[in-house]
């Protein structure tokens, strides 16, 4: 195998290198200071977390295209450098529930899901009790009960179970277990009984952000967590009881006048990916991307989630390396591909301003030779055995491309000498890193990737993620091998194989 990967190298050796000193020189301009520098504005206060679709996130990406447009970078979604994608958001402006008159406050004794409610006005006079509302191979808690169009009353849990709002999804006590099986039998809503009253938060009238318009009616069930005061007025009792008394019970239809009002407005919204590219010389026509997100977390109430690594560090990265390949083109070493240098948004809303890209690519996929993808590379992964000061995770080239882990290889041993830990590769790998970040979505295309990564830390995700915890230095040396990874891959004559298969589950 040693012999077989020498060989290899000694093959790529041959036309690789012939620019070795160039390379180095450019890849020098990529500093820590400057890194700093691009960081403590990205990752500072007035960008707000740059959550998706907020002001922050504006803000953001507007530094970021006044960066490409300072470079001289031509835009890379036609005559602009965003390219803007739809989002929607869900915002409750009117709510109320009232049994026999009897108006219950939010809160304090009933909340509504905003992630599974119609927008309306309900007027209900009978609604049925259905215990657990389980139905499973051993339970079916509807058996004997007619509940079409009817909204059904079910406990939460499970027997001795207490809570379940931790439950998987797909589990019968859980909250989707239930509307699944009420959905199942007819019923037009679920109302779950809840011991959590009243709320010690205020509960949220501002859904999550989706990125697919639903249509007027694709939310025709109501959902509601209610008191155990309320449940008591729907089952005609005229004291509040417990949970325990409840379960007394008899399954069966109860005859109570139940108002709910749940009206609902769609926000249309919008977020945007950032594309700078540098023109190509005689291979103009094929592409190389050079990807990292520049959202986060935003804001809760006044604390703000700064992602400065997460990822903050792979965004000005790619900031750093563009200002690198324009500098080598006003030279007259300009590359011979085409590159895109693209900061995109969403990922923490699950890959959304990747998956919208290689959804509606403004250059052809077949054409793109690759994809390097920076995701969190300014901190050290405190469990990591060896230089913890001189090592990255590099993730996916053993897929696609035989191509990738040889050039790699080749360009570390030659220039940059870290340690490339290739362990999350595993496709038993419980992290699932592969999948979580936006090269995912070029992989999903055919195009060859490789993700560039530094590991989790105790700021993973929590508004402890600051700008005077990045080691600038090890971000610096990061940088600089994704760099020259880069330059081999623009110049060289043809584009990356693929021929290998993906070799993973899909996402």
């Amino acid at each position: 195998m040693k012999q077989q990967l020498l060989a290899g190298m000694l093959l790529l050796s041959s036309g690789l290198f012939a620019q070795d000193e160039t390379a180095v020189k450019y890849a020098a301009t990529v500093t820590a200071v400057d890194l700093k520098t691009h960081l403590t504005i990205v990752a500072g206060k007035e960008m707000e977390g740059r959550e998706t679709a907020t002001e922050g996130q504006r803000k953001a990406a507007a530094y970021i295209e006044n960066h490409f447009r300072s470079l001289g970078l031509k835009p890379g979604n036609g005559s602009s450098y965003q390219q803007m994608y739809p989002v929607y958001q869900d915002q409750l402006t009117e709510k109320k529930l009232s049994v026999n008159g009897r108006v219950f406050e939010w809160d304090k004794d009933y909340v509504i899901s905003l992630q599974s409610a119609a927008s309306g006005n309900w007027t209900i006079n009978e609604t049925v009790f259905v215990g657990y509302g389980l139905v499973d191979s051993l339970n079916n808690d509807y058996k004997g009960l007619d509940v079409k169009g009817k909204i059904v009353v079910a406990l939460e849990g499970a027997p001795g179970s207490g809570n379940a709002t931790n439950l998987r999804m797909n589990n019968p006590a859980s909250l989707g277990g239930k509307i699944t099986a009420a959905r199942n039998n007819g019923a037009i809503g679920l109302l779950l009984v809840s011991k959590d009253f009243p709320k010690r938060n205020a509960s949220p009238v501002t859904g999550n952000m989706y990125f697919a318009q639903q249509s007027a009616t694709a939310n025709s069930f109501i959902t509601a967590n209610i008191s155990e005061a309320v449940a008591s007025a729907l089952l005609g009792r005229t004291s509040i009881q417990t949970t325990a008394s409840l379960l007394e019970s008899k399954k069966a239809t109860y005859k109570a006048e139940l108002k709910l009002v749940a009206k609902k407005e769609t926000l249309n919204l919008e977020s945007s990916n950032v594309l700078g590219v540098i023109e190509g010389t005689d291979k103009k026509d094929e592409y190389l991307f050079i990807t990292a997100h520049y959202d986060h977390l935003g804001k809760r109430d006044t604390v703000i989630y700064y992602g400065a690594d997460d990822d903050g560090s792979g965004t000005v990265s790619v900031l750093e390396l563009a200002e690198a390949f324009v500098q080598a083109k006003k030279k007259g070493k300009g590359p011979r591909r085409t590159i895109v240098f693209m900061t995109v948004s969403g990922e923490e809303k699950g890959l959304r301003g990747s998956a919208y890209y290689g959804n509606n690519p403004t250059y052809p996929l077949a054409k793109t030779t690759a994809n390097l993808n920076i995701d969190m590379v300014g901190r050290i992964d405190p469990s990591y055995k060896g230089d913890s000061t001189n090592y990255v995770y590099v993730i996916g080239e053993d897929k696609l491309s035989s191509d990738l882990m040889k050039i790699t290889d080749a360009v570390n041993n030659k220039f940059i000498k870290m340690e490339l830990d290739r362990r999350y590769n595993d496709p038993k790998d419980p992290n699932r890193f592969y999948y979580r970040s936006d090269h995912y979505n070029f992989a999903a295309k055919g195009v060859p990737i490789i993700f560039y990564f530094n590991g989790v830390h105790r700021d993973y995700h929590r508004p402890t993620d600051t700008v005077d915890k990045i080691n600038f230095d090890v971000m610096e040396k990061r940088a600089r091998l994704v760099f020259h990874t880069a330059w081999e891959m623009a110049n060289r004559d043809e584009m990356l194989k693929r021929d290998m298969p993906l070799n993973m589950p899909p996402r």
